[in-house]
């Protein structure tokens, strides 16, 4: 969920219980380091990485033209 750029921290504590920093931890463990160096760089300039800075109208997070159940 780390990964997805659409997939804000928020989701992330909600779901698994660990914060912005302890996500950062774990990616930063198991990710190589230019691929945590890219993700930083990428998540950082993100707007959606944090609910409440997104578009009200973004609800759940899925695109649109995804499976739903």
């Amino acid at each position: 969920m780390a990964w997805e750029d659409r997939t804000p921290f928020e989701a992330i504590a909600s779901l698994y219980g660990l914060t912005e920093p302890a996500v950062i931890q774990l990616m930063r463990a198991w990710l190589k380091p230019a691929s945590f160096r890219l993700w930083r760089k990428r998540v950082s300039a993100r707007v959606t990485k944090h609910a409440k800075l997104r578009d009200p109208k973004v609800l759940r997070g899925y695109c649109p033209t995804q499976y739903k159940r």
